[in-house]
């Protein structure tokens, strides 16, 4: 969890760890350049798969196609989230960023569709790419084309803290590795087996769906709330380590976007004044922002320690049995 910053250390580091993706120019720049690159990839190897026929080059085509239109939703959905919060959204437009990246599963899933449908249709036709040579270079364009993209996004991301951009960046590193398949299976018709071209197409498809699956977890998992429990162990250690704190109970956490939104108890000693016991909720809050990364913000209700028996909860108990 990166607890790594003594706490008397008063740097106030959690203010830089996490700009929104375009409220940072870099991250703005990192998208654009992504969504050039991709395009200008993607359209000299359409040119070439149509020409020439070549079922894995199409399979690959599309996929960056579809990977650089990802941008635009990504783009609209950090774009809205950079809008505070108001008397409707009370939790602000961060959850746009985990709609979005539905979008962008839909889409993925979508080219797996085609590419498994023109890959079936050539290897029942048995018809042969042409313009071999060509598909290759093409095939080798987009794999140099992908890896220069993820690597200029892995770096960004990890410059101005952004994981969403860190997983981009990997996700176009796996894109360049079955450019690499459909330029294996080009190889393989030059050298006499027609098939390998509509079989690269299949493995092409198995990659896309394989992303589907990693990336889709994490999706839906975020759609649902769902969050590490070793950010919610972190969460409640660093709590509990603030002085004149008892106990923590009933930690919540979850991603809203790119950032987490914390909610907690803490037990404190029934004596301590109502100015006290909230300036120890303060100083919990802050030990949160300054150790836990991309949290936005973390809500913490006082306990009197007391309350561990029940006796100053009587009037709602019954709400929750």
């Amino acid at each position: 969890m990166g607890i790594d910053q003594p706490a008397h250390e008063h740097t106030h580091q959690h203010a830089q760890i996490d700009p929104a993706l375009l409220g940072s120019e870099k991250g703005i720049q990192a998208i654009r350049v992504s969504l050039a690159g991709l395009l200008l990839t993607a359209t000299f190897q359409a040119i070439v798969a149509l020409a020439g026929g070549s079922a894995g080059l199409l399979a690959d085509t599309l996929h960056n196609f579809a990977d650089a239109f990802t941008a635009i939703p990504l783009w609209l959905a950090f774009a809205l989230a950079r809008r505070a919060a108001n008397r409707r959204f009370t939790y602000g437009y961060g959850r746009a960023e985990d709609v979005a990246g539905a979008l962008v599963l839909l889409f993925v899933i979508l080219s797996a569709a085609i590419t498994v449908y023109e890959s079936y249709v050539r290897l029942v036709s048995r018809s042969q790419p042409t313009l071999i040579e060509w598909g290759i270079i093409a095939g080798l364009v987009g794999v140099a084309g992908n890896e220069l993209v993820a690597r200029y996004k892995l770096r960004v991301g990890r410059e101005i803290g952004s994981a969403a951009l860190e997983a981009e960046g990997q996700h176009s590193r796996i894109d360049g590795l079955t450019s690499l398949a459909a330029v294996a299976g080009l190889v393989g018709v030059r050298l006499g087996f027609p098939l390998a071209d509509p079989l690269a197409g299949f493995v092409i498809t198995f990659a896309i769906l394989w992303i589907v699956w990693d990336v889709g977890r994490e999706i839906l998992g975020r759609l649902l709330d769902t969050i590490d429990p070793s950010t919610v162990d972190a969460i409640e250690q660093i709590a509990a380590s603030v002085e004149d704190v008892r106990g923590v109970h009933d930690t919540r956490a979850r991603w809203l976007g790119h950032e987490i939104t914390v909610e907690l108890h803490i037990f404190l000693d029934g004596s301590h004044s109502l100015i006290e016991a909230h300036a120890i909720g303060e100083q919990v809050r802050h030990e949160l922002l300054h150790h836990i990364p991309r949290l936005h913000d973390a809500i913490v209700h006082m306990d009197p320690v007391e309350a561990e028996r029940g006796a100053y909860h009587r009037e709602t108990a019954h709400h929750f049995d």
